[in-house]
């Protein structure tokens, strides 16, 4: 999570970059940098649910729920819908969408970025403490966008278990949780088997501008790379979501209890009558 949702405004402005890069592997770096070099929208899959319309986090469900039962054109419809005007996108829910992208965008082209997968595992670790709290999404509910979050979570789970090596074959099968790095290994092979070699890039947050813009054909910026979204600033994140909670909630409750105390005045008036 971090960044700002992207809001497309010419519709007519296709795809030209896949952001292949798994969650927590520098996809909000990926998704700055690409506004960028493509001067267009890109999505943030996680921050465009958290900040994006309610209509947009709809799409991506029923997209899923269409793949999820096999209607090819139903899930190729409602993608095109939800990627309508963007330039590029990075994250979840777009990197489970990867074959249907490239269907619908011939043209672009795909970046996987590489992380270290112990580094990987340890930084989904410390996310997950600030957002894998059984009552979040019922305190979610009343919010547009953020009420589809327990939807979304459960899309997620289902396609990262594909990735997922059995308990008995881990090593650390008694890890507490910890997600299995091998996982993101198991992901990157899966993205390499559905891209064609001259249709992707692998590379590294490391690496710079450099391989990006070569792969692109644009010039290199005169700036640095952009780094963002480290867990510190995910802790942050989450602490801003549960303060906008903590108001939505007071305000039902403040609402609910001036129309509970008017119900009750006006019984008690109407009864001495």
């Amino acid at each position: 999570m971090g960044g700002a949702a992207s809001v497309p405004t010419d519709p007519s402005r296709r795809l030209q970059v896949i952001g292949a890069g798994y969650s927590r592997t520098g996809t909000v770096s990926m998704q700055m940098a690409l506004t960028k070099l493509l001067d267009g929208p890109v999505i943030h899959g996680g921050t465009q649910l958290l900040e994006g319309s309610d209509a947009c986090c709809k799409t991506w469900i029923e997209a899923y729920e269409a793949k999820r039962r096999g209607d090819r054109e139903e899930t190729l419809k409602c993608v095109r819908r939800a990627t309508a005007g963007f330039v590029g996108t990075t994250d979840l829910p777009t990197i489970d969408f990867i074959p249907e992208l490239m269907e619908l965008y011939p043209e672009a082209k795909v970046v996987l970025v590489g992380r270290d997968p112990e580094r990987w595992a340890r930084s989904v670790e410390g996310l997950s403490k600030h957002i894998i709290l059984w009552w979040l999404p019922y305190a979610m509910l009343p919010v547009p966008g953020w009420r589809w979050f327990f939807t979304f979570t459960r899309h997620f789970s289902e396609s990262g278990r594909r990735f997922e090596v059995p308990k008995e074959r881990r090593d650390d099968a008694d890890n507490g949780g910890r997600p299995d790095p091998n996982m993101l290994l198991a992901y990157n092979d899966w993205v390499r088997s559905v891209v064609p070699k001259e249709k992707l890039l692998e590379m590294g947050l490391g690496d710079g501008w450099a391989p990006l813009c070569k792969f692109l054909g644009v010039p290199v910026p005169n700036e640095p790379f952009p780094r963002a979204n480290d867990t510190d600033a995910a802790a942050k994140y989450a602490k801003r979501v549960f303060a906008t909670l903590a108001q939505v909630w007071l305000g039902i409750f403040s609402v609910s209890g001036v129309v509970a105390y008017s119900v009750i005045r006006l019984y008690k008036e109407r009864s001495l009558f």
